[in-house]
């Protein structure tokens, strides 16, 4: 007899086609020059200014002429026609110089100063443009940006820049720990790729608002007796599919709200983890407009055999040592599978797994 619960699932959408609607419908969201901080996305090239528009020391010591001195030696110092100048790492060099000398290799006396030892043209100096050079292209459009990059930005005074900035409300469907866990872990990870949260409050709320950019609801995907979260969503919105053939993840469910995207993740942690990093991370990527990350994937043999079942794609935490990976868990990873994991694999719906010895791809875990 078919399930009379409104949320039943009628059928499960493969990942390939779960991906494919995001990359159809979700829509970057509008550049807004932004202030720069680790994870978010560039909307634009940036360029480089010049930097320095003077030539700079770039190590303590004096300012000199390297002419006056050629030949100098510790037995043989040469005289310094002009007097030099002490400096300081990042302050203007002073006119008629054009390298700065150690502390110890000037001596200056009463009488007048000398160099003990020669130098060269430049030494311990950096030029007009040394350290960017005007339009110089330094990231690109779509890339995301680094601490490095924000450090340097800072450096040459790129203060603010054009990003794209999603906005998400992340809405934990009832007050449970396993959901508050998932809440956390997934929140912590916007935030790490540059998102921008905004208070959860309820779901009802949170589809009516229209205040955000994406919704992300964690919980009430199931037929369980309080599960209403795919009911919400059909009431204030557009369910495009509920039921994702991903294990686990299945009960997930995805739609919009207006022009919202609206991700529904299931209740229990690995299944949300799961669903996240398959089809979450990429839906907030594709408002952020970013480019794929050229994340560090390894390669490694399977010490014994992960079995799948077709037409489903697996997700499958593994661990590592110096014998290979080894497979965790299946279908149902528990809690001690999610904290010993090194990353983890996908086994395509269309394959019924890998024995053992087989070359896997592992991807990183959060």
């Amino acid at each position: 007899m078919p399930s009379q619960h409104p949320q039943a699932i009628a059928r499960l959408t493969p990942l390939a086609g779960a991906l494919a609607l995001i990359e159809a419908q979700v829509k970057p969201v509008a550049p807004a020059r932004g202030q720069l901080a680790a994870g978010r996305v560039l909307a634009e090239d940036v360029t480089a200014p010049r930097r320095p528009e003077v030539p700079i020391a770039i190590a303590d010591g004096w300012a000199i002429s390297a002419d006056d001195t050629l030949g100098a030696g510790g037995t043989s110092p040469a005289a310094l026609a002009r007097a030099p100048v002490r400096i300081d790492s990042g302050q203007p060099m002073p006119p008629g110089t054009d390298s700065v000398a150690p502390l110890d290799a000037v001596q200056v006396t009463a009488a007048g100063a000398q160099a003990l030892a020669p130098v060269f043209p430049g030494d311990g100096v950096l030029p007009i443009g040394g350290d960017a050079h005007v339009g110089e292209t330094l990231r690109r459009a779509g890339e995301r940006l680094r601490l490095s990059d924000v450090a340097t930005f800072t450096a040459l005074g790129l203060a603010a820049l054009g990003l794209r900035v999603p906005r998400v409300r992340l809405v934990p469907a009832r007050d449970d720990p396993l959901i508050a866990a998932a809440a956390q872990l997934i929140g912590a990870d916007l935030e790490r790729r540059g998102a921008l949260l905004r208070e959860s409050g309820s779901l009802d709320n949170a589809l009516r608002a229209g205040d955000a950019d994406i919704i992300i609801a964690i919980g009430g995907t199931g037929t369980g007796r309080n599960d209403a979260s795919v009911s919400a969503l059909r009431r204030d919105g557009r369910v495009a599919l509920h039921g994702l053939a991903l294990s686990p993840g299945e009960s997930a469910a995805f739609g919009f709200a207006g022009e919202q995207p609206v991700l529904l993740l299931p209740g229990r942690l690995d299944a949300a983890l799961a669903v996240w990093l398959t089809l979450g991370r990429p839906a907030v990527d594709r408002l952020a407009a970013a480019k794929p990350a050229l994340e560090f994937v390894e390669t490694a043999r399977l010490t014994r055999k992960i079995a799948s079942t077709v037409g489903v794609t697996e997700f499958v935490p593994v661990t590592r040592d110096g014998r290979g990976a080894e497979p965790l868990a299946g279908r149902y990873l528990p809690l001690s599978a999610l904290s010993r994991a090194d990353g983890y694999v996908l086994v395509p719906a269309e394959s019924e797994g890998y024995p053992a010895g087989s070359a896997v791809r592992i991807w990183p875990w959060p």
